[in-house]
């Protein structure tokens, strides 16, 4: 289990960096993730218990790589994410990057969010109902 937070926000990441049991009120909690905007979580020590005896690891990310990767899983695979969702996606390249999880491993992200309670990533291209879709420019896009 992993434990995913905002750098705006992370209370059980710090609680976990540090081995505490319980986590400290986060103060100024800010994030574009409003979702995962939690100062203080109320079972905060059982989150902590999962991450710790599955063997996980708790990790933050700032809201610009939680943006990029929305945008990024949008355009390349057509999944509209919320930033909450897209943290996890930040948050698993950056794990990767830094050697925490390996290409091989069995991953799921969890998109606990809905993204249209979000403005809309940006659209480089549309689609024309009233033409026939021309699948070979999508992948090549």
């Amino acid at each position: 289990m992993v434990a995913v937070q905002a750098d705006g926000c992370a209370p059980i990441v710090k609680a976990w960096q540090d081995g505490a049991e319980h986590a400290e009120l986060w103060q100024d909690a800010h994030t574009i993730a409003s979702g995962i905007r939690v100062p203080v979580a109320i079972g905060d020590f059982l989150i902590l218990r999962a991450v710790r005896e599955s063997g996980g690891f708790a990790i933050s990310v700032p809201d610009e790589e939680i943006q990029a990767a929305q945008e990024d899983v949008a355009a390349r695979d057509g999944l509209l994410m919320g930033p909450e969702g897209a943290a996890t996606a930040a948050a698993y390249r950056r794990a990767l990057a830094e050697g925490m999880v390996d290409e091989g491993d069995r991953v799921v992200l969890f998109n606990c969010g809905t993204s249209l309670k979000y403005p809309m990533p940006p659209m480089d291209a549309a689609l024309d109902r009233h033409r026939p879709i021309d699948w070979d420019a999508l992948v090549e896009a």
